[in-house]
């Protein structure tokens, strides 16, 4: 559906009205299975959040050869940062601009190391990885200053996703990707296949996204909600029913 061309696309939450509504019309089709070890708030972001670094990952693969840099710590990163160590990434290094979202990446013990952006952030980058840079990069900033970091702190051959919306991105190509023969890839979103893979997957790690949920919001507060989210400051923030406050 998201790479669909036809006029008669709709997305859910989109040109299909209801996604913060306490129901919602689904075809189908659409639905993925929500195994019993998962919980809704695991479920609700998948679709959005855990599947869009999922499809990014698998893009540029992940292993135990690899140092994985994640520029953004907003809930996205977090959650490539989750992902990443699950799949076996051998170093995790996190990077953010605010001190609050820095945080919880090392309360949650997400990555090996947690840095607030600074101007000698790419050198320590390098002094973690013996000079040679990260083999794999994910951009969850969408702004240039993170862009740009991701792409100077890979090391040659190394692959870069962007996955951060918005923004631009300024660099000099011959010294940043072409001579070093970098790959960089844009990522957006997933499909329902992966979505069904993603769901299998984190019940075989016992993962739950759940754990990145920092305020829980109740259907009449989603102003507040998305306020809250706005000062770019805390983790995932869900919107949920009664039941679910905590």
């Amino acid at each position: 559906m998201i790479s669909c061309t036809s006029p008669l696309r709709a997305a859910y939450g989109w040109q299909r009205d209801g996604g913060m509504a306490p129901y919602m019309l689904a075809e189908e089709k659409d639905c993925v299975l929500l195994p019993d070890e998962l919980t809704y708030t695991d479920g609700a972001q998948v679709a959005c959040g855990f599947g869009t670094v999922y499809e990014a990952l698998e893009k540029v693969g992940i292993s135990g050869n690899d140092a994985v840099l994640v520029v953004g710590l907003g809930p996205v990163g977090l959650a490539t940062l989750m992902l990443a160590k699950a799949m076996g990434a051998e170093k995790l290094i996190g990077v953010d601009v605010a001190l609050e979202r820095c945080a919880i990446a090392r309360d949650k013990n997400l990555a090996d190391h947690v840095f607030v952006s600074g101007p000698d952030t790419l050198k320590k980058i390098g002094e973690l990885t013996h000079g040679s840079g990260c083999e794999r990069a994910i951009d969850c900033s969408g702004h240039t200053s993170g862009r740009q970091l991701a792409i100077r702190a890979t090391r040659k051959w190394g692959k870069i996703a962007m996955v951060g919306e918005g923004g631009t991105v300024e660099f000099n190509p011959s010294p940043d990707i072409i001579h070093e023969q970098k790959t960089i890839y844009g990522s957006w979103v997933t499909s329902i296949w992966l979505m069904e893979e993603i769901v299998e997957r984190l019940v075989r790690w016992n993962i739950h996204p759940e754990d990145l949920v920092t305020h829980r919001f109740t259907l009449d507060k989603a102003a507040d909600a998305y306020a809250l989210m706005n000062e770019g400051k805390c983790g995932k923030v869900a919107v949920v029913f009664d039941e679910e406050i905590r």
